[in-house]
């Protein structure tokens, strides 16, 4: 894997093989920051990034100026992973070893874009509680967006506060976001 832009752009970044990860691909990644570039300056952004995994989406962020980078997972191999790339990229990123619901459950950190990329053989049920979670506790600032990956067999259109999706091979990134009173009315 690689960082895309920014700072650290064209870096290769090479995790240990015994991690359970499914790193996001360069070309849907690359996609994925095209349309977040659209809507945020990431150097004023806050970024909440759910399993983690190898950090590759955190490491992007960090590489485009975000220095509010949070990324959560439950595995000690990945949290530490993370840490010592971010260490040696000389990155602020903060590493949280937790299970993503019980962490969503108590968290009160508001976020400009919470990126969650669960394991995709997750049941719907499981898929459905990211952005319950999320919006129940309000993690998101205003104009905040949750981005969820997910494979392409995963439909996450009829969920609460679904906005829109885009599919990149076999990646699928399903965008959430609370309405504005404009789109009530």
């Amino acid at each position: 894997m690689r960082i895309i832009s920014g700072l650290y752009k064209g870096r290769r970044i090479t995790a240990p093989k015994k991690l359970p990860v499914r790193p996001t691909t360069d070309m849907a990644k690359e996609a994925l920051f095209n349309i977040l570039n659209n809507q945020y300056y990431f150097d004023d952004i806050s970024v909440l990034d759910l399993f983690s995994g190898t950090g590759n989406i955190s490491y992007e962020f960090a590489s485009r100026g975000a220095e509010n980078v949070t990324a959560v997972d439950a595995n000690f191999g990945c949290i530490k992973f993370i840490n010592e790339t971010a260490e040696d990229f000389d990155m602020t990123i903060t590493t949280i070893k937790s299970d993503v619901f019980k962490f969503l459950e108590k968290s009160k950190q508001k976020h400009d874009i919470i990126f969650a990329d669960p394991p995709y053989a997750l049941e719907l049920d499981a898929f459905s509680k990211i952005p319950e979670l999320v919006f129940k506790n309000e993690l998101l600032e205003d104009n905040g967006i949750l981005v969820v990956e997910h494979s392409k067999h995963t439909d996450l259109s009829q969920l609460q506060y679904f906005a829109y999706s885009k599919g990149y091979g076999g990646n699928m990134f399903s965008f959430f976001e609370r309405p504005t009173l404009e789109a009530v009315k």
